[in-house]
């Protein structure tokens, strides 16, 4: 039987690399996935992709999710397409980085904005449907920068993704009595194809940052799509409230 067989799952940011990856397995294992994207065509692609592979999956796009009204409008949309809400993966994000004392305002409330506004919004617009359904799994994707430092300067995202680990951990309490589940995703260094022009210069931030992980090695979109899928499914029907990181090991010793 496969693990989410006849649940709805909603998941962020379906064009990127773990968005996509969630999607393909999500659907594989029996879930009926709501996508979208700001990106028109990537959406497209991970939508053409599921439903070629047989899965079952809507998408809308372009979408902000970081303005309220694109956010419920989403989550409405997605309740209506296949009847109810039982899982909410909010794993898109749009991060700036830069020095504390150079980088621009604006960019801390861009990140802001797009990597905590959108979890909040979501979530709240999703809430109400995940309390008639009687039970479900909110998974949100924060990082390990929320929990220490990075050898390249990003103090916006390791506070945004902090606070929504916090977030989550908030949500706990009320959301037992309905059987609703929120845990965090925390990454580390995940392939991405922005990441390898990076990698060829050894003298780079992400190319020293990588040479510590003890596993030798970037993780992929498919393992965070693995671990979301646990969390999504009843086999993790007691967990919630938890941080689970995903990073080869580096948050252990560097």
């Amino acid at each position: 039987m496969r693990r989410l067989n006849g649940k709805v799952a909603l998941i962020t940011g379906t064009g990127g690399e773990q968005g996509r990856a969630a999607a393909l397995l999500f659907a594989k294992e029996g879930a009926r996935v709501v996508g979208c994207d700001v990106n028109k065509d990537a959406a497209s692609q991970t939508l053409t992709m599921v439903r070629d592979a047989g899965g079952e999956m809507v998408s809308m796009a372009p979408v902000d999710l970081s303005i309220e009204l694109g956010a419920s409008r989403w989550v409405e949309e997605g309740a209506a397409a296949f009847g109810g809400i039982d899982v909410l993966y909010n794993n898109a994000s749009a991060p700036r980085f830069g020095p504390l004392d150079s980088m621009p305002v604006e960019d801390w409330h861009f990140t802001m904005r797009n990597e905590l506004d959108i979890v909040y919004y979501v979530t709240r617009a999703a809430w109400p449907h995940l309390v008639a359904r009687g039970s479900g799994s909110i998974i949100s994707t924060a990082s390990i920068a929320a929990v220490r430092g990075c050898v390249a300067p990003q103090s916006a995202h390791g506070a945004a993704k902090a606070a929504v680990t916090s977030l989550m951990t908030s949500l706990v309490i009320e959301g037992a009595p309905h059987k609703i589940r929120a845990n965090t995703i925390s990454p580390g260094p995940i392939e991405h194809p922005l990441t390898q022009s990076a990698l060829a210069d050894p003298n780079h931030p992400m190319s020293k940052l990588v040479a510590k992980i003890p596993m030798g090695r970037m993780g992929r979109p498919q393992e965070v799509a693995y671990l979301a899928l646990f969390l999504a499914s009843d086999e993790s029907s007691f967990i919630t409230g938890a941080n689970v990181v995903i990073d080869g090991g580096l948050t252990t010793w560097v």
